[in-house]
Formats: structure tokens, C-alpha cells, sequence
């Protein structure tokens, strides 16, 4: 028997009876799909027709395998691709022979233990260390095992400085130079500015999200790389990182440059040809190209623009809250974390103006 509800506008909830465990208690699937109501039913069809996996056989591998094969429907091609290498990882690992009823927090901590040994970075061990707990907590949820012991045991956390803020000078340097690469190249860096938009963001904006002065950001573009290069199955169509629809207020300036845009355009995407999408690719390269002509340090990236288009919001004096909803963060303290810098800026600034209030000559 299943149950299909809709969670929100094109995505549907899909849960289904499929079986018992080895302890005789009953599993319950659950997945998210993203489509219309045929979609539901049709993986609900696929999950009831699945045996029901036994919790004292189910390996750390099989449980990776199985958590891939319910969640990847809403992630991009690369995403896949990644999560996929890190579970083969994984599995080839001690710890993925394991049953699932049989993984310890102290194993958790051995096979950290090993990873280091192997000369595995704490950044990629962490990303193994997620992708393993997030499998566990299906697991948990699926009621196969009754805790997860992942979540208890946690990698180190090495301590990063907050990355530098690209120069003001150096911005201005690559925008000044940017029509030399391709005609569309400055306004795809002052939209990256002003927006704060992604690579793939920017290759997936279409006409008809713009309505005057208003911009609507709900789509990326990625690159499936398992698929041949003159493929147009390669340029994957999905919803953003964080599966938002965010609503921007654009400057005179910027929808100038648009409106000149469009009066060219011979399709529906903003940089675009015709009815096929643009490549991210491609935008990634006027960058690489554009900081070349304008000689600037080889560490600054496309993405830089969105950290320097947050730092400056929020040095200027713009809300958290505000910053966090135009960048796209669904909680604000990813914003403050990722920017804290900017963030102890302003409040030292703060400090400033209380204290010229109280110490300050009063009116006369």
C-alpha cells in the first residue's frame, strides 16, 4: 500500500510498505521525486516492488548503494557523480564489508583513523564522514538500525581562515576588460556582483524571469560529464543548489545592460544561442579569459563575485536576514558563518557608533 502526498508544488512525498526487517518489524519507504502525481505513483510502483532489505544482512556498502539509488533524483548530474565516487570509496574500505548492526562509534572512529593514515585530507574525510551519516539516518528512519552511530562520532574540524575579499580595483579591472572576450561577458560578471548569482545561476537565467527592474533566480544549469560532449542531454536543466526561488531588485545600471541584451537575443536564455542553453562552461572561460587580459592574481575565481557582492552588502549596513535571502541561504547563519568577517566589520563599526552616542557632546 502506498501514500502520495504533495509537499509542495511539483514535489511529492512517496511512502510505501516494503516488508519486514530480520527482527520481524515493518519497513516503511520513503523518497521525494520531483514532478507531477504520474511520477509519484510510478516510483511508488518501483519501491513496492523492491524486497524488503534485512537489517542483519544489509552491508555499510548495500546500505550506501541503496541510499543512492532514493535521494539522487533531485541532484544534479555532477553531485551524483561526486556522492558516487565517495560511496565506492567508502565500500572499498573495512568498514564497508560491515553490517549495519554491527558499526560502532569506536569503527566510525577507526576508519577516520585509517583515512588519515592513507593520507586522506580532513576536508575529504568529512564529505565521506556526511555522505555515510546521511546513509545511516535513512537507515534509522527506515527503522533498520535503531541509532546512528555516525552522527555520535565526529572527524576533526580544522580551523580555515575566512577566505580574502577580491578587491574593489581588481573587479573593476576584470569588468573593464571583459567586452574584449565576448560581448555578453560584463554583464554576466555584474550580474555574478549584483546578484551574487552562481556559474550554473547565470547560465540558466531565461527572459521571461525578468520583469522590469526584478530578476527571478530558480534554475541551474550543470554539465553531465558521463555524457558525450555533442550530446544536448550533457546540460542538465535543475532547480538551485538549495532548491530556491529568489526574487532580486536590480539596479538602473544593470538593467540597462539587459535591455540592450534582449533587443539581440535569439532565444529564450540570457547568454544563450538560440533555443539550446549556454554551457556554464563557457561563462567559466570568459572569466579565466578576462582575468588574464586584466593581469589578475590567478586565485581569484567567477565565484569570488558573490563573496565580494555579500562582504559589501553587508559592510555597507544591509541586514543579515536580507543578504542571506538575496544570496539564497535558507538559514542566516550560513551567511554569518561564511562571511564572519564581514559580519565583525559592521559590528565593530556598531561599537564605533554607540560609543560617539555616550561619549559624544550632548545637543545644545
Amino acid at each position: 500500500m502506498a501514500s502520495i502526498r504533495e509537499k509542495r508544488p511539483g514535489y511529492w512525498e512517496v511512502r510505501v510498505f516494503a516488508g519486514y526487517d530480520d527482527q520481524g518489524r515493518p519497513v516503511q519507504a520513503s523518497r521525494t521525486v520531483r514532478g507531477g502525481k504520474r511520477d509519484a505513483e510510478r516510483l511508488a510502483a518501483q519501491l513496492s516492488a523492491r524486497p524488503a532489505p534485512q537489517s542483519g544482512r544489509l552491508t555499510v556498502g548495500e546500505l550506501l548503494h541503496e541510499h543512492l539509488e532514493h535521494s539522487s533524483s533531485a541532484w544534479s548530474p555532477t553531485t551524483r557523480h561526486d556522492y558516487a565516487l565517495r560511496a565506492a570509496r567508502i565500500a572499498a574500505d573495512p568498514i564497508g564489508s560491515k553490517h549495519v548492526s554491527r558499526v560502532t562509534v569506536a569503527e566510525v572512529d577507526r576508519w577516520h583513523l585509517r583515512l588519515r593514515r592513507a593520507g586522506v585530507g580532513e576536508a575529504q574525510i568529512r564529505n565521506l564522514h556526511t555522505l555515510l551519516r546521511a546513509a545511516f539516518g535513512s537507515a534509522v528512519r527506515l527503522e533498520l538500525v535503531a541509532n546512528n552511530p555516525v552522527a555520535a562520532a565526529s572527524p576533526r574540524r580544522a580551523k580555515r581562515a575566512p577566505r580574502e575579499v577580491m578587491p574593489a580595483e581588481a573587479v573593476a579591472a576584470v569588468l573593464a576588460v571583459a567586452h574584449e572576450v565576448h560581448r555578453q561577458a560584463p554583464l554576466a560578471f555584474r550580474l555574478a556582483a549584483v546578484a551574487g548569482a552562481r556559474r550554473a545561476e547565470l547560465a540558466a537565467l531565461r527572459w521571461d524571469r525578468l520583469d522590469g527592474s526584478t530578476l527571478v533566480i530558480d534554475q541551474t544549469i550543470t554539465v553531465d560529464r558521463s555524457v558525450p560532449v555533442d550530446d544536448p542531454g550533457r546540460l542538465v536543466v535543475s532547480a538551485t543548489k538549495t532548491g530556491d526561488r529568489r526574487r532580486l531588485t536590480l539596479d538602473e545600471v544593470t538593467v540597462a545592460l539587459l535591455d540592450v541584451a534582449r533587443a539581440a537575443a535569439t532565444g529564450p536564455w540570457v547568454f544563450g544561442e538560440g533555443d539550446q542553453p549556454p554551457n556554464p562552461d563557457g561563462i567559466g572561460w570568459w572569466w579565466t579569459r578576462a582575468r588574464k587580459l586584466a593581469g589578475i592574481d590567478t586565485r581569484w575565481r567567477l565565484h569570488d563575485l558573490r563573496h565580494w557582492s555579500a562582504t559589501h552588502a553587508i559592510a555597507g549596513g544591509h541586514d543579515l536576514r536580507s543578504v542571506a535571502a538575496r544570496l539564497g541561504h535558507a538559514d542566516p547563519t550560513t551567511t554569518m558563518r561564511t562571511y564572519a568577517h564581514a559580519v565583525a566589520a559592521r559590528d565593530a563599526a556598531i561599537a564605533q557608533t554607540l560609543a560617539e552616542a555616550l561619549d559624544g557632546e550632548p545637543d545644545s
